[in-house]
């Protein structure tokens, strides 16, 4: 059935809207007294229910109930407060059409102008281990329904439904009022927020959970636009950052200085994040287009352990470091940044500096500094987009016992080495994971001294390598991130003068493979598990 019409002749402009009630209810009490704190400066009504009704005047603000603006008491255990005309049709009235104004009046309701509601949490008490009616119960009804029916009246109304908005909110009642521009975006926000809600609760009524490893039968991706980039991956490409809801990654760090950050910049960045953060060790990974020049960990005994990483990563490839991107597992150091005072580069992320470093950082003006959130985390989940539809897959993660999974590869050709070296073989192991198909990574002393990636044919990933790696190849041992279909590859590293080899094994031509390493005297291990990285 089709909804009302209006002649647009009758539609009064109605831009800045001045707040004179707010209706408050939410679940998520964040920075709440500091909403209600400016509220009541700015002589707001405000309206409320149940708990955020108690907080707000437990802490000696003036607050009106739902029950005095409806005449009728909060009921059914708090599952009817707000489902009553007095309240909707003071979310609903729109108060450009004389008509709306007019009927308000004659049925002595007031309308609101400013809405903060954040829903019951569902998906937190399903996560939790909550079955049945305890799920039931934290499936919200009236809050969805006021955040829809404010949100289809932006022109009117504001609708909040997350602290993260409050700032803004606070800043537009010192200002006069909210702006259309600013009650469209809130609106759209909170269309997402309940979108997602309701999928959230159809996935576990039709499923019966929603745990993080299960693949959902129904996929929402809820983001918010952080900022417009100045252009994509080229200059004629529009782009911008999103923020995922309950993302702790690089589009959530803050940057402490430098330049404005672009689109290479975050892919880069990204995937410097991936090769450093794989270390247990203080670790830097050096990125130039989404690819390591260099990945390392620090030296035994080094007196500043992540400036040591930071140099001995820097040598494998000093030329592609030029304007490269850079990853610290650990806090940046000064004696780091002061190895860096003469080297071009683009970004360095971490999860926190000295702050000697960010004063010689700050010679460099350019240079952007990310700090990463203290939450951050690998995602456990990988999302990308292909034409007409996209494709989730578990996030390829190390175990963090690698150490003990590595006494289980199988041992293939030579003898199994002391354990200095098979640290180095599973340094090599983790690095391959960070480096684009196809995948080689020579290595000596868990620091990379050569990398092949991104080619077509293994074979010449393996040329490449050992190009790279120049004098550096003797005595080093290699990693591939995938079977070697024939024994050309790995021959290629032979004759180069690699000490071992440890690949997935798999291909049927892996008696041939086993052959030329025996034959060589060179140790070869079979992990039984491939990491590409398209």
């Amino acid at each position: 059935m089709a909804g009302p019409s209006h002649d647009p002749a009758l539609y009064r402009t109605r831009d800045v809207v001045p707040v004179r009630r707010a209706l408050v209810s939410v679940s998520d009490k964040t920075d709440l007294l500091k909403l209600a704190e400016a509220l009541a400066a700015a002589g707001v009504e405000i309206v409320s229910t149940g708990s955020t009704a108690a907080t707000i005047r437990d802490a000696g603000f003036t607050v009106t109930d739902v029950a005095s603006v409806t005449g009728f008491p909060e009921s059914l255990d708090g599952r009817v407060k707000t489902l009553h005309p007095s309240v909707h049709a003071g979310l609903l009235a729109d108060l450009r059409l004389e008509d709306h104004e007019r009927q308000l009046a004659d049925l002595d309701i007031e309308p609101f102008e400013l809405v903060v509601v954040n829903l019951y949490p569902f998906v937190e008490t399903v996560r939790s281990g909550a079955q049945g009616d305890d799920v039931v119960e934290q499936i919200d009804i009236g809050g969805p329904a006021m955040v829809r029916a404010s949100a289809k009246n932006y022109a009117n109304v504001a609708i909040v439904v997350s602290p993260s908005s409050y700032p803004a909110v606070i800043e537009s009642l010192g200002a006069g009022g909210t702006s259309l521009v600013q009650r469209r975006e809130l609106a759209a926000r909170a269309f997402a927020h309940t979108a997602e809600y309701d999928r959230a609760v159809a996935t576990w009524f039709s499923e019966g959970t929603l745990t993080e490893e299960d693949l959902p039968a129904h996929l929402t991706i809820k983001a918010e636009r952080l900022e417009t980039l100045r252009y994509g991956e080229n200059s004629h490409q529009r782009a911008a950052i999103y923020t995922r809801n309950g993302g702790h990654g690089i589009a959530q760090a803050t940057q402490l200085q430098g330049k404005e950050m672009s689109y290479n910049n975050y892919v880069d960045a990204d995937a410097a994040l991936r090769a450093a953060f794989d270390m247990v060790k203080p670790a830097v990974a050096i990125i130039k287009h989404a690819n390591p020049c260099g990945i390392a960990v620090t030296a035994p005994h080094a007196l500043d352990p992540i400036a040591s990483a930071h140099l001995r990563a820097h040598e494998c490839d000093p030329v592609s470091a030029f304007g490269g991107v850079i990853a610290a597992n650990r806090t940046v150091t000064l004696k780091m940044a002061e190895n860096l005072r003469d080297i071009f580069t683009e970004v360095i992320v971490a999860p926190d500096f000295e702050p000697e470093a960010l004063e010689v950082f700050r010679l460099k003006k350019n240079l952007r500094i990310l700090k990463l959130p203290a939450d951050w985390q690998q995602e456990r989940m990988d999302v990308r987009l292909v034409s007409g539809g996209l494709l989730l897959q578990d996030a390829d993660r190390f175990p963090d016992d690698i150490e003990s999974v590595a006494k289980d590869w199988q041992l293939v050709s030579g003898e199994r080495p002391a354990d200095e070296e098979m640290t180095n073989l599973i340094f090599a192991w983790k690095s391959c994971r960070a480096v684009k198909s196809n995948a080689i990574v020579l290595a000596k002393n868990s620091a990379t001294v050569g990398i092949g990636m991104g080619q077509v044919n293994r074979v010449d990933s393996c040329r490449l390598a050992v190009e790279r790696a120049g004098d550096r190849v003797a005595g080093s041992v290699a990693a591939s991130d995938a079977f070697f279909p024939f024994a050309d590859g790995p021959q290629v590293l032979i004759d180069a003068g690699v000490a071992a080899i440890v690949q997935p094994g798999g291909s049927v031509r892996d008696d041939e493979v086993i052959a030329a390493a025996q034959a060589a005297g060179v140790t070869m291990f079979f992990t039984g598990e491939r990491h590409f990285f398209h």
